[in-house]
């Protein structure tokens, strides 16, 4: 068995914490040790009393590769600390990573997976899978209790509209989580960030880390929080609020305008992960544009896009 050699000292058991979760997240186990007793709080530490974090000396080489690559460039004269890159997430969240390693996993595009020559880092198709499980469980509990006078056909399509790829997408813009996608040099070049597509993905993908890390119970309380004011406004709106299609036929005909021609742009992605681009069209002007995991879909993000810019003008 290869001896352990210390490859960093954390100054708090936060850092640590953040350290060993970026190694693991590169398949690097790593182990701690310090002369501090364990507290509830993440006090920062003597140099005397650090924390050490020790991998084996068959890992050595690569692990501080890996802890550079992550530094923060430093200020002069200051001791240079690793980065915790996804704090602003996780207190967007509502969530804090026992394994940071899991949230960076989530959030790796397999565009920057296949840019990696080692094959040691992983995308998130994997917990893109499990996420969507998880989220439609939970949604179809909470329908259940919420609704339990509607018959299965109507929670069925509440539950359709509350998981579509368009739904997702906004509710991961609002927790701006394009800005900590990790993506390759492609995607960073044609707008990764914001394309829904994406989005949607590291959205699931973030529900089934929140789940591996934390348990059903922090997940539930998690998908609860972010859904319940969608849930909220079936309630008090019916459907329609998620009929962008209805509501952009309503609208310009209050107008006295013709209905919208939708047509389908093109498509992209292999079969079992296409994604489909539509247009729409008013009065022989292209209004806006969209995409989605079906046309379907893609019709309704592009008339919500439509409509929003209607009312603008």
């Amino acid at each position: 068995m290869s001896s352990l050699i210390v490859i960093f000292r954390a100054h708090s058991e936060v850092e640590a914490s953040v350290v060993r979760g970026l190694l693991t997240a590169h398949g690097v186990p790593s182990t701690t040790s310090s002369d501090v007793p364990h507290s509830l709080f993440p006090l920062t530490v003597s140099a005397l009393s650090e924390v050490r974090i020790a991998v084996s000396a068959d890992d050595a080489e690569a692990a501080r590769r890996i802890i550079e690559s992550h530094r923060i460039a430093p200020p002069a004269g200051q001791v240079v600390r690793i980065r915790d890159e996804f704090y602003d997430l996780q207190h967007a969240i509502g969530y804090r990573f026992k394994d940071v390693g899991l949230l960076e996993h989530a959030m790796t595009h397999t565009s920057r997976a296949n840019e990696d020559v080692s094959g040691g880092v992983l995308d998130n198709e994997s917990l893109e899978f499990l996420g969507d499980a998880v989220l439609g469980f939970v949604i179809a509990d909470c329908l259940f209790r919420e609704f339990p006078a509607f018959d299965e056909g109507q929670k069925s399509k509440m539950k359709a509209m509350l998981v579509s790829a368009s739904t997702l997408a906004r509710q991961a813009e609002q927790l701006s989580l394009g800005d900590h996608l990790l993506l390759g040099r492609g995607q960073e070049k044609t707008s990764g960030r914001r394309k829904h597509a994406l989005l949607a993905d590291g959205y699931e993908a973030l529900i089934a880390a929140i789940y591996l890390d934390g348990g059903i119970d922090q997940v539930r309380t998690f998908i609860t929080r972010e859904f319940m004011p969608l849930i909220d406004g079936i309630r008090r709106d019916g459907l329609g609020g998620f009929d962008h299609k209805s509501s952009l036929q309503e609208y310009l005909q209050s107008l006295e305008i013709p209905l919208p021609e939708y047509r389908l742009a093109g498509t992209a992605g292999p079969d079992h992960h296409k994604q489909f681009q539509v247009d729409v069209i008013v009065r022989g002007t292209l209004v806006a544009s969209a995409e989605g995991p079906s046309k379907k879909e893609a019709e309704q993000e592009a008339a919500r896009l439509a409509l929003e810019k209607l009312r603008d003008d």
